[in-house]
């Protein structure tokens, strides 16, 4: 393998190792514009030049590979000058907006001016810059702003090579080159809030953050986005407090990089799907419906209530004639407490996550899957399919009248089998509780209602298609009195009866790498920031 000396540091690389790679091994920053480890390589920015002992002129560190005894020079004087008459060009005609700039904190035209130049521009003022359009529409998630785009082409690379669709290219040459659709059609693909990332400066930014908050207000979370199977790795950009004078405090999710799941994209369902943590129709209280009327209760009264409710039905009916369907929404932890609780524990044998529609969504050949939910997986491996029906079975019971009670832990019944189809199965039963973030259909006909924390609120782990366990963190707290689901079950098996030994989520979760096979041997602990693939823990 060559070896190269870098600022008077020498390390062995492998062959083909770009310049700018192997600065990066020795802590050694070259800073660069528009070269992108996931893109093709353009030499557009030229910021990336450094002097290599013997070469005629100064070369560009993303593109040319390291040659053995190869002596390079980082920060001479003459790299110095370059850089600075780089950054000069491109803030020739940028326009000096930075307080209002969204991508301000990370923004790398910023950065690199800040560390490498902080010259004053010999423009004169009365020579004017040249004007390009400001908040240019691409579609219903982006803005351009043709001003702060220095044409590094990023974009366009990313539209091209990642997603596969000819979307954007630069049109015009020289100072009139922009970037731009083609004949001014709107953006198209999942995957638009990629650009935004991409972007190394203000140019693209995201319809769904702009002036919404600054970066350095925000708080970062690691954690998996819910939004389909695949359990993309993301990072939760949060505040506790309301910046904007809303209700909100998760601000955005942001992909974090894994190359088992997700490489560093994030689809654009994933992206923009966290609303509903902070949507107004958020359920913050327990409540109780009598006759027409519902009102608020604590949670001593609404648990009592759902207990002594089940106890009966399951005295004068058995236990059959209770069905409880969980959303694969929910975590391995809280899915676990439901079979513990419910079946283990009340002997309860109608239970299923499996409603009609579960896995029927639009996927795409990138990230993006067909099953919506993020745990059906961990659903599976932890014995909730069909234990006794089919929850297709268990709602025919329900309208037929043979199920008397129906106990609903998260998701949106009517989002898949239809309001009448829901108005149907829910209207005759004897007791109907539902446990779970956000208010729906079927809190209409509930006589119970508890309100649990979403996947942004809570500790936990999710288990992707591929049976890779990977944790959830907890980036702002539970909205006013709502709780993680597993500690709802914990609290209503203490009265039950039939309590579960639960005061965090560790505990479930080691239980369950002890009694579950497919689990055996995980700790939560040490899921890592990239999770474990099942079966292959002791590899």
């Amino acid at each position: 393998m060559p070896t190269v000396t870098i600022d008077d540091q020498k390390i062995e690389v492998p062959p083909k190792t770009t310049i700018l790679n192997a600065a990066k091994q020795l802590g050694v920053e070259i800073p660069h514009f528009c070269y992108h480890p996931r893109l093709t390589l353009v030499d557009a920015c030229r910021m990336c030049l450094v002097e290599v002992q013997g070469a005629p002129k100064l070369v560009t560190s993303c593109s040319n590979a390291v040659r053995d005894d190869m002596v390079v020079f980082t920060d001479s004087a003459k790299v110095q000058e370059a850089r600075k008459g780089v950054l000069e060009f491109l803030l020739l005609n940028h326009p000096m907006d930075c307080p209002i700039c969204d991508k301000a904190g990370e923004c790398k035209l910023q950065d690199n001016y800040a560390r490498f130049s902080l010259h004053s521009s010999r423009l004169n003022p009365k020579d004017g810059k040249i004007h390009k359009p400001k908040v240019a529409d691409l579609g219903p998630k982006i803005v351009l702003d043709v001003e702060r785009c220095i044409s590094c082409t990023r974009c366009v690379r990313f539209c091209s090579e990642v997603v596969g669709k000819e979307e954007l290219g630069i049109f015009n040459r020289g100072d009139h080159a922009q970037i731009g659709t083609y004949d001014g059609r709107p953006l198209e693909s999942n995957y638009q809030g990629n650009l935004t990332d991409v972007c190394p400066v203000g140019a693209l930014t995201a319809k769904d953050f702009r002036f919404k908050s600054r970066t350095w207000f925000l708080s970062q979370t690691d954690s998996i986005c819910p939004g389909c199977a695949r359990g993309c790795n993301v990072q939760i950009h949060s505040s506790e407090r309301s910046i904007d004078k809303t209700r909100r405090r998760v601000y955005r999710l942001m992909p974090r990089e894994n190359e088992d799941v997700n490489k560093i994209w994030l689809c654009d369902i994933g992206r923009y799907g966290y609303h509903f943590v902070d949507a107004f129709d958020r359920l913050g209280k327990p409540s109780i419906r009598k006759g027409d009327d519902i009102s608020m209760a604590d949670w001593d009264t609404a648990l009592g209530t759902v207990a002594r409710e089940l106890r009966n039905i399951c005295e004068r009916h058995g236990p059959a004639s209770v069905g409880v369907i969980p959303s694969p929404q929910l975590s391995n932890e809280d899915l676990y407490a439901v079979k513990k609780l419910f079946h283990e524990g009340l002997g309860i044998t109608n239970i299923d996550f499996k409603l009609p529609g579960w896995n029927e969504g639009k996927a795409d050949q990138l990230l993006l899957m067909a099953d919506r939910n993020p745990n059906s997986k961990g659903a599976e491996l932890l014995g909730l399919t069909g234990i006794g029906a089919k929850a297709e079975e268990i709602i025919d019971k329900a309208a037929q009248g043979e199920v008397k009670a129906l106990y609903i832990v998260g998701g949106d019944m009517a989002g898949l089998l239809g309001e009448d189809r829901v108005r149907d199965v829910l209207s005759g039963a004897e007791l109907v509780v539902y446990q779970g973030s956000n208010f729906n259909y079927a809190c209409k006909f509930a006589h119970v209602i508890l309100p649990s924390a979403t996947f942004a609120e809570k500790d936990g782990t999710f288990t992707n298609f591929e049976g890779r366990v990977q944790r959830i963190s907890r980036a702002v707290t539970p909205l006013d009195e709502s709780l993680p689901d597993w500690e709802i079950m914990t609290r209503l098996s203490h009265v039950v009866g039939l309590p579960l030994p639960y005061e965090k989520v560790e505990d479930v979760f080691n239980e369950i790498s002890r009694e579950i096979a497919d689990f055996y041997g995980l700790s939560y602990k040490k899921l890592g920031d990239r999770g474990v693939k099942l079966g292959t823990a002791g590899e």
